[in-house]
């Protein structure tokens, strides 16, 4: 059985200090950093937004951040500008040991749609290749960690179930932001469900 690891969104937004923190975020690149050695093959995905993404509150002028509007006849949270091509925002954690990383997977690029999964747009227009590319590689067990567990990371591994692949979730690798109280632990439940394995802890 050929093994991928996917770092979901590993970013400098979405750690302490970022536009989109994720509360403890940073715990999980010492996690990623342990297991990256055990993979012949490992992915990052990384949000990588235009400047105009409409699920910027700031293109929203009559609305605020953590508003739920209807954009394309799909409910979205506005967020925070977040992972901008080309900003420090958007880079991979320096401290992310990057040299085992095989390739990376843009999300989020068209700015009438937002992409949570590392393999499809929200309303699952477009692809982000990241399905075909493991299906070449003869890839048929995923391995998931990253950020946000209650957003990134939950339709990740959806997506990745859907395609058929056996999908773990290593949670001592994974932070949520939890908006509303008991979000992550839905989260949890809801992967767990479509046939998720969930890891607590990856043993070395």
């Amino acid at each position: 059985m050929k093994k991928a690891l996917i770092l979901v969104d590993i970013q400098n937004d979405f750690v302490p200090g970022g536009a989109l923190a994720v509360p403890n975020g940073d715990q999980v690149v010492p996690v990623a950093n342990r297991i990256m050695p055990d993979y012949n093959l490992i992915i990052a995905t990384k949000d990588w937004h235009p400047a105009n993404h409409q699920s910027f509150a700031s293109q929203h002028p009559d609305n605020k951040v953590g508003d739920v509007i209807d954009l394309e006849g799909l409910k979205q949270v506005l967020w925070p500008n977040h992972c901008v091509q080309g900003t420090h925002g958007a880079k991979l954690v320096d401290e992310l040991d990057q040299k085992f990383i095989n390739k990376v997977f843009h999300k989020g690029t068209d700015p009438n749609i937002d992409s949570y999964s590392g393999f499809f747009d929200n309303n699952h227009r477009k692809s982000t290749g990241l399905g075909d590319f493991l299906k070449q590689k003869r890839v048929d067990e995923v391995h998931i960690l990253g950020l946000a567990t209650d957003y990134c990371v939950k339709y990740t591994v959806l997506d990745s179930i859907k395609l058929g692949f056996t999908t773990h979730v290593i949670l001592e690798g994974c932070r949520g932001i939890d908006m509303n109280p008991g979000d992550c632990k839905k989260a949890i439940n809801e992967m767990k469900q479509a046939g998720a394995i969930i890891i607590d802890r990856k043993q070395d």
